[in-house]
């Protein structure tokens, strides 16, 4: 965990978060939360990591989603050396769907 990161207000922000019951309800929040291109950037980065997951070439990736080779390098990254959350919740989606 990023001690930066680790604030008693983004405590604050993810307990919101944890609060949300629906698709609906993130919608409502997060559109007054995040600007939209904040909320395309985060769905975007989302998705790259999905198709590295799938192993999806750059060039199908940036070709999908827009994403530059820049933000797919970043994304992979993460996957790669990252603190395990996009797979975190791959693994729970995957489960919710069994």
């Amino acid at each position: 965990m990023n001690k930066k990161l680790r604030t008693e207000a983004v405590d604050h922000l993810f307990e919101a978060i944890l609060t949300l019951k629906n698709i609906d309800e993130c919608y409502t929040f997060f559109e007054d939360v995040c600007t939209v291109n904040e909320l395309l950037s985060f769905s975007q980065r989302y998705e790259v990591a999905k198709m590295l997951r799938e192993e999806r070439t750059y060039l199908e990736i940036a070709s999908k989603t827009g994403a530059s080779t820049a933000t797919i390098s970043r994304v992979n990254r993460s996957l790669n050396y990252g603190n395990d959350g996009y797979d975190m919740v791959f693994e729970r989606l995957k489960e919710e769907k069994k």
